[in-house]
């Protein structure tokens, strides 16, 4: 890869530029990899946000739109528009709780759960197209990595764009 001070004609000194920054480059893949799955997800009509409060509700008993909205971190109304969304693909049921009918629970239909691993599919393969230049080892010290730097700075909140 050119460096950029190559491509601007030496114009910064060597330590003057994007790529002497870690996050530079973690932009840089994170970008490539989180928009190739974005049209990819696009393409079968659904968003990242849509795959990800699937996936939590998948792996949750008792969803309910704001346990959802702070996984994810959004505000309750951004959540209530990716549920609306899913409700008209009919990929989600809403139910009111019988213990409490101010709250809303969520569950997958029949037809979300024939859709997940299909989608699922895609962040895989996703996953493999990028990360396959790296050894299977790297790439589970890469993900230790990241998981710590997560970690040491609190990160929790569910990338969802």
């Amino acid at each position: 890869m050119e460096s950029l001070s190559k491509r601007t004609g030496g114009a910064r000194p060597p330590d003057a530029t994007l790529e002497v920054h870690l996050g530079y480059w973690l932009r840089l893949v994170s970008n490539e990899v989180s928009g190739a799955f974005a049209r990819a997800l696009h393409a079968r009509q659904v968003s990242v946000a849509e795959w990800v409060a699937l996936n939590q509700m998948s792996s949750s008993e008792a969803a309910t739109p704001a346990k959802l909205a702070a996984a994810m971190g959004m505000t309750r109304g951004a959540i209530s528009k990716v549920l609306d969304k899913l409700e008209r693909k009919r990929l989600i049921a809403r139910t009111t709780s019988p213990r409490d009918s101010r709250v809303q629970l969520l569950s997958l239909t029949a037809h979300a759960r024939r859709t997940l691993p299909g989608l699922t599919e895609i962040a895989d393969s996703n996953d493999r197209h990028f990360f396959s230049a790296l050894a299977p080892g790297e790439q589970a010290s890469l993900q230790r990595l990241l998981r710590r730097l997560a970690e040491a700075h609190g990160m929790t909140r569910i990338p969802v764009d």
